[in-house]
């Protein structure tokens, strides 16, 4: 799958450099190589010497019982994703509680629906609500439901609670990390702590460049006002106090209506595939290669944030043959400051926009 990064975790050596005592390090990759471990063997050792290395640090069992679990719920949800990796997918957050018959359960359940005649699956937290609206309108097949197990509101909602696509995590932080890896879009809906939690998280992620620029939709019923006043809130005092800069806002679209959520996250997709970081430059491979005065006014609206040299089209790097599905997509390249990824997203935008070659 895409690395939910970008590839912008980088300098590490393609070789890992790992050893407890040279005994031990042959006897790790024997055993490696008599379990059969054909696909980046090298990564296998490196978490079983690192296991070695915990034994050896003496922790505390509590911390051995989170690290343990934590690393079962990962493999497993790896393991549930897997078959699907060719299918983009839609993450809807939104309250558990909020009932059947209510507006926005209905919008919720209308946006399901629509992704998946878009081609989309939709991920849910599982819960009923908004989640369960959501899953209702996606149906079984093409739903994902990614529970959390608490003292109350646990059971998973009815549509997706005997399915084979339901994983139950113990840890907020491993079911977070895979509704953020596994995802093409965010949709946001009403929500309380856990949904405000959420949408923080995903902007925070993608303002420091920790994980992908993806689309994000907050969306509210016709005559609703929840979105308009948490943004209020974020410009009166986020923003005018400079905590968050101007360009953090082009990460999220506020939308009134299921069709224009949609026609958002298919707008981001339709000239733009992906990116990710190969050293320092940054590679965004799009659907089909721009013209020649295309490149120009990209070059000349986003020079602030090119380091050196310009934004330049050309084929797969070296680098990206592990993606072997996409190789023949054209890139455009660029040396960018990390620094403003809300002009990332720009960027994608103005591409999605620009005339093709």
């Amino acid at each position: 799958m895409e690395d939910f990064t970008g590839g912008a975790i980088h300098d590490q050596p393609a070789r890992r450099q790992w050893t407890v005592d040279a005994p031990f390090d042959e006897r790790v990759r024997k055993l490696v190589r008599d379990w059969g471990a054909e696909k980046s063997p090298e990564l296998i050792e490196e978490m079983i010497v690192t296991a070695l290395k915990m034994a050896r640090d003496q922790m505390g069992v509590a911390d051995l019982k989170l690290i343990n679990r934590s690393v079962k719920e990962m493999r497993y949800a790896a393991k549930v994703f897997a078959p699907y990796q060719h299918i983009r997918k839609v993450v809807v957050f939104g309250s558990a509680r909020i009932l059947p018959g209510a507006p926005e359960f209905k919008m919720a359940e209308d946006f399901g629906r629509e992704m998946v005649a878009q081609n989309y699956m939709v991920i849910t937290g599982a819960g009923d609500g908004i989640m369960g609206a959501a899953q209702r309108g996606a149906g079984h097949a093409h739903s994902f439901g990614l529970n959390i197990r608490l003292p109350f509101e646990q059971r998973a909602n009815d549509m997706i609670e005997v399915d084979p696509k339901l994983i139950n995590f113990n840890y907020f932080f491993t079911r977070k990390l895979n509704l953020v890896k596994e995802t093409h879009a965010f949709a946001l809906f009403h929500g309380g702590f856990g949904t405000l939690g959420e949408t923080f998280e995903v902007l925070t992620l993608m303002q420091t460049g920790k994980a992908r620029v993806i689309p994000v939709v907050l969306l509210d019923r016709q005559d609703g006002t929840y979105w308009e006043t948490w943004m209020k809130f974020v410009t009166e005092h986020l923003l005018k106090l400079g905590f968050v800069s101007p360009e953090d806002l082009y990460f999220f679209k506020i939308l009134h209506s299921v069709k224009e959520a949609a026609a958002e996250i298919s707008q981001f997709y339709k000239v733009y595939h992906s990116a990710r970081w190969v050293g320092e430059e940054l590679v965004i491979r799009i659907c089909h290669r721009l013209s020649s005065k295309a490149i120009v006014d990209l070059n000349e609206k986003f020079v602030d944030i090119v380091r050196t040299g310009r934004i330049v089209q050309r084929n797969a790097l070296r680098q990206e043959k592990n993606e072997p599905e996409i190789w023949n997509l054209p890139r455009l390249i660029l040396t960018p400051d990390r620094r403003s990824f809300g002009r990332f997203r720009q960027l994608i935008d103005a591409i999605n926009s620009s005339s093709l070659g």
